[in-house]
């Protein structure tokens, strides 16, 4: 790494610092600028040829134009040792302060790799606790744009301390405000731990990687080769860990949708979303449901064209996306008003819960549950997943995560029932049994404990063995079953569900259902804190 330039004081014998008003402002806007500047072009030019933005160029593009408030830009480290005394650049590497997003404050820390590889010591640790204690008193949003190369090995077990309080002020703020991750560089070891205790995590391909051990390691422990973005990128993450929330091609495109999701979260857990105007009508009719969602129940269909219909302008924001399919979570805009979606998604896996789709949800569930988001669920699901693959892997333990997300939230909730519903997948998708304000259900539901086919051939096995011509013995029996238990008013005539509505008016009847709900008070029995499944 290049020397960086000495500091104006440094340049300056004693005698020579200024003593005067004018030569003290004059002193303090070279320093200001050694800071904004940082260690030069080359630095800078590297950084670039890598596909990479700076620190500040990245937060400008996050924040308003114009609207950042830098915090500590001349702090420095006081490391000794390893050569540590001639390299005591400004910011120390991290780049710490607060600005506007759509008009509302965030506070934001960046790691500048340009410095010391972006690596966490004691200062540059320092920096990160102090916004972290000023956004959790502001009560507004803390994003980290994150660039480093893990803790700063000449600085021993402080830079470890430093990761410590990191993640400790993590905790305290989860559920008080929101907390963005952006990856845009390495982050490996301890340092990967706090993106994941944050509510969101953007990454970019190629450039970004998460990992707590890296390639090297890996193979040299265990044989395997694999390169960096195969062990940690932002595909692997989005589709095969859910480490990941979103990824983008490119930094600027991430560093948008970073904006556009703080535009749909409130700045606290004291607050509401923020509501905006809409020339969406609120009582749009939404005659194209009648031909998205076939009548048969096994035929497929994308759950997301239902959202975007009954969404304003057809505008939702998908999370997840790319890891577990067969379950949708987004947020979107009904009358103006922020609402989480949660919904079976017949196209993957015919929309079944599992182990993946159970924890995405939960989590998803508890977010907006913590950030005062109404919660709408559209159900389309024809069970839990079957196979020892999935019993082994906690089935039972992963779906009761979404059960208690569910039994525990405080928040309106409203059921929409577009086609099946079977079985314990029914009542765990916010049933009116464990809590659900409201339920509602198209004409093609069909509310059971099992589909007409598996339940004829329990209930009506010796029937149909002894029969003389058992096949239309079990289609009479599947008929019959189909018509007494699984009618489309059976739920409704039992009040489980509040009423059967035309898919065409589902715009009007949720906006309509969600003003009312909008005063609900609901409150917890008194506890120190749950114990949720794990």
């Amino acid at each position: 790494m290049e020397l960086l330039p000495m500091t104006y004081r440094e340049k300056c014998p004693a005698e020579r610092v200024p003593d005067d008003a004018r030569g003290r402002v004059a002193e303090l806007a070279s320093l200001h600028e050694q800071a904004r500047s940082g260690p030069g072009e080359r630095a800078t030019e590297a950084q670039h040829a890598k596909g990479k933005l700076t620190a500040r160029e990245r937060i400008g593009l996050l924040l308003d134009e114009g609207s950042f408030t830098e915090v500590e830009p001349l702090r420095r480290h006081r490391a000794r040792g390893f050569g540590m005394e001639a390299r005591r650049p400004y910011t120390d590497g991290e780049i710490t302060g607060w600005g506007l997003v759509h008009g509302r404050t965030v506070f934001v820390y960046a790691h500048d790799f340009r410095i010391f590889g972006g690596a966490l010591g004691e200062s540059h640790a320092a920096k990160i606790h102090k916004i972290m204690d000023m956004a959790l008193a502001a009560g507004a949003p803390l994003v980290s744009l994150n660039d480093g190369a893990g803790a700063r090995i000449q600085e021993g077990v402080v830079a470890l301390a430093g990761y410590g309080g990191i993640f400790h002020r993590n905790t305290r703020a989860s559920g008080v405000i929101p907390q963005i991750s952006v990856m845009l560089g390495p982050c490996a070891g301890g340092a990967a731990y706090s993106p994941a205790l944050t509510d969101f995590v953007f990454m970019v391909r190629d450039t970004s990687q998460m990992f707590i051990t890296g390639p090297d390691v890996v193979r040299a422990v265990t044989g395997e080769k694999i390169t960096r973005n195969g062990l940690g990128g932002a595909d692997v993450h989005a589709e095969i860990s859910g480490v990941s929330h979103f990824s983008y091609d490119d930094e600027e495109t991430c560093l948008d949708d970073v904006r556009y999701l703080l535009s749909l979260l409130p700045a606290n857990n004291q607050e509401r979303p923020p509501a905006v105007p809409t020339t969406d009508p609120a009582d749009r009719r939404c005659a194209s449901l009648l031909d998205l969602v076939p009548a048969d129940g096994k035929k497929p269909y994308d759950v997301c064209e239902v959202i975007e219909e009954i969404a304003d302008d057809g505008e939702f924001l998908e999370v997840q996306e790319r890891w577990a399919t067969n379950v949708v979570c987004a947020l979107a805009r009904l009358g103006g008003e922020v609402v989480g979606v949660v919904a079976n998604q017949p196209r993957s896996l015919a929309g079944v819960l599992d182990v993946h789709a159970s924890q995405k949800a939960a989590r998803f569930v508890q977010h907006c549950d913590a950030f005062n988001i109404p919660l709408l669920t559209l159900l389309d699901v024809p069970g839990f997943l079957p196979g020892v693959g999935q019993e082994h892997g906690g089935i039972i333990r992963h779906g009761a995560k979404l059960l208690y997300a569910y039994c525990n939230a405080t928040v309106p909730r409203i059921q929409l029932i577009l086609r099946k519903a079977y079985g314990g997948a029914y009542i765990v998708m916010d049933s009116r049994s464990v809590g659900a304000d409201l339920s509602f259900a198209w004409p093609t539901n069909e509310i059971a404990v099992m589909g007409a086919e598996g339940a004829a051939n329990v209930i009506f096995r010796k029937e149909i063995a002894e029969a003389d011509d058992p096949e239309a013995m079990r289609a009479r029996m599947v008929k019959e079953y189909r018509s007494e238990l699984m009618h489309p008013y059976y739920a409704a005539e039992r009040g489980l569900v509040d009423d059967v509505i035309d898919p065409a008016e589902t715009r009007a009847v949720l906006i309509r259902s969600f003003a009312m709900l909008r005063t609900k008070r609901a409150e917890l029995p008194p506890r120190k804190h749950g114990n949720p499944p794990q």
